[in-house]
């Protein structure tokens, strides 16, 4: 007999269907935040968003989220001026108590108060302001933490348009106190020093939220945050520049800013995300 021996044919493994088997892998260039602020949830509204956006870069989609943002927000804060100014002032326990908070302050002034009410001022202002948003965007771009900062950059250019928009169209007068801050602008509606401290403030309280991990340090870092603009705001209000219901919309505008720039993030994120896996498809295909 034949002393043939049976050849047993094996099956070369297959290749992978995505990466060739050999040579490096690419690799994604969409990098999730890992930070709940940041990312899209799957059925949200930014997702929704970002579908209708996927064709086209995420850095398109973030200007374009930003900038319908800030055409909602910036017509809110028009209306409630009008609201404010034409409606709740005249009412004379409103518009009376209001003025009284200012009338108060000014009686209750002396120069060490007058001093620290300068500093607390300052803190929502140029320099202070400008050089945190620089500072805290050029931490999160050696970090590649794109994301981060534009959320930073995005509040801050949305609370400034604004603030400067309604304060243009909504004329109010600021107290009939003698002021200790000599500006060209008369319009107390509504206060750009609360609303950017609040931008910077608390978006920076945010961002540090998800590395703290410290209990006692994450209380202290969100005391800082809330106690910044509190100071800001009673330093505005000591002066005789902004009524307290000025404050307020300054505050509010501060966080819409914010809600504004970090729904903008949101999408942009998950515009590259969906880019990604397309072009992951297109390879498969």
């Amino acid at each position: 007999m034949s002393r043939l021996r049976s050849v047993t044919h094996i099956r070369p493994e297959p290749r992978s269907a995505t990466f060739p088997s050999t040579g490096p892998r690419p690799r994604p260039h969409h990098r999730a935040s890992g930070h709940a602020l940041l990312e899209a949830r799957p059925g949200g509204a930014a997702a929704a968003f970002a579908a209708r956006l996927a064709d086209h870069r995420p850095l398109v989609a973030f200007i374009f989220t930003t900038l319908a943002g800030y055409v909602v927000l910036a017509a809110v804060a028009i209306g409630a001026g009008f609201l404010l100014v034409d409606v709740l002032v005249p009412v004379h326990a409103i518009g009376h108590n209001d003025e009284a908070v200012n009338a108060w302050l000014a009686r209750e002034r002396t120069p060490s108060l007058s001093d620290a009410s300068y500093v607390g001022s300052s803190i929502g202002d140029v320099p202070f302001i400008p050089a945190l948003v620089l500072l805290a965007a050029l931490v999160a771009a050696i970090g590649r933490h794109w994301r981060a900062a534009g959320l930073i950059v995005g509040a801050i250019l949305v609370e400034v348009a604004t603030y400067r928009v309604a304060s243009l169209i909504v004329h109010r007068e600021r107290p009939t106190v003698p002021r200790l801050d000599h500006l060209p602008v008369n319009q107390s509606y509504p206060s750009g020093h609360v609303a950017a401290s609040v931008v910077v403030y608390v978006g920076l309280a945010l961002l540090l939220s998800h590395y703290v991990r410290s209990r006692a340090l994450l209380i202290a870092v969100w005391a800082v945050a809330i106690a910044l603009p509190l100071v800001v705001a009673s330093s505005r209000m000591y002066r005789g520049m902004h009524h307290p219901t000025d404050a307020l919309s300054g505050a509010l505008v501060g966080l819409a800013a914010l809600t504004v720039a970090a729904c903008a993030v949101r999408v942009a994120g998950d515009v590259a995300r969906r880019r990604e896996s397309a072009r992951g498809q297109g390879v498969v295909a």
